[in-house]
């Protein structure tokens, strides 16, 4: 047990070397050698963890998105026992605003990441057969609303949940560059949220009517 620990550990360090990399000069002239020295580690170890450049690419960016999904669950599980969905996929959609430090320099890793996905053929077909879990997430909870009352019927949820998740994605560089603050983001997110959850608006902090919806909300811890 602890050798798988300390497998784990060094996969990590080589992984946040990857993403310190990316945040100061971006990925696409990155060599392993630059990785290795930047981890403190041999290029022939770096080689053993994770193979080939693509590979250690493709690996990092995995362990990044696995803390993204762990640090998510934590945030969710703040919200309470019973949130409520509207609450729910509010919270799925906030975690993809830069709205801390944390969420900022992996946003800006990712952007470094959708760059070398733009100008590597290969990268870029693993990007784009990757399923849309989140858009699939988002879908679910939105029918489980129109399940329950909250949601309108009418709602095309798949046509939804994509315009959601693709439009805090897309919030990511507005925020990131100081066009939009974060409680300009989040008070857009709860807009159209309260479009779509239209039985449950008076139940939440987002703004019940078009008067009050350039009220700042504040983004959760």
């Amino acid at each position: 047990m602890p050798r798988q620990v300390d497998h784990d550990r060094r996969r990590r360090q080589i992984a946040e070397a990857v993403w310190r990399l990316a945040t100061r000069g971006g990925l696409e002239d990155v060599t392993l050698r630059q990785v290795a020295a930047e981890a403190g580690v041999s290029a022939r170890l770096l080689q053993y963890y994770f193979g080939t450049r693509d590979q250690l690419l493709l690996g990092a960016l995995e362990i990044l998105n696995d803390d993204a999904e762990q640090r998510a669950r934590e945030r969710l599980a703040m919200l309470g026992e019973a949130p409520g969905l509207h609450a729910i996929v509010r919270g799925v959609l906030l975690e993809l605003l830069p709205l801390d430090e944390e969420r900022s320099n992996r946003h800006l890793v990712y952007v470094a990441y959708f760059v070398r996905f733009l100008a590597d053929p290969a990268l870029a077909k693993v990007a784009r057969d990757a399923p849309r879990a989140l858009e699939d997430l988002v879908a679910g909870l939105i029918a489980q609303g129109q399940e329950l009352g909250q949601v309108p019927r009418g709602i095309d949820v798949a046509a939804e949940a994509a315009f959601l998740v693709t439009g805090a994605d897309g919030m990511q560089a507005t925020v990131l560059l100081g066009q939009r603050t974060p409680e300009e983001a989040v008070a857009l997110i709860d807009h159209q949220l309260a479009r779509i959850f239209t039985a449950t608006r008076t139940a939440h902090r987002e703004p019940p009517g078009p008067n009050d919806r350039h009220r700042p909300h504040d983004p959760p811890e």
